[in-house]
């Protein structure tokens, strides 16, 4: 009979999927996707990412917390609306970054 070998160590888990939010930006502190949108928040850099369609926008939140996003198939198109510590943020309202 074999002796045991010893077990190896953990590996890390691994983190939140960064290959789609521009290279530069920290971890997000909140990120999701919902109905083909795909959301990451920076608090640290105030930039909300996101992917529709296969396009990455970025925005500037300013002093908004960006902890959640609901949205609204009312109308002719979609809206996206942002949960803040302030309340609701509609994405509209958010300057774009380029």
């Amino acid at each position: 009979m074999k002796p045991m070998k010893p077990m190896e160590p953990m590996k890390p888990m691994d983190g939140p999927d960064s290959s789609w939010w521009p290279k530069g930006l920290s971890n997000p502190s909140s990120s999701g996707r919902q109905n083909g949108v795909r959301y990451a928040f920076f608090p640290g850099q105030h930039r909300l990412v996101l992917e529709q369609g296969g396009k990455v926008k970025q925005y500037d939140t300013g002093e908004h917390r960006i902890s959640g996003v609901s949205q609204s198939q009312a109308g002719q198109g979609a809206s996206l609306r942002f949960t803040s510590q302030s309340g609701d943020v509609d994405l509209e309202s958010l300057k774009e970054v380029h």
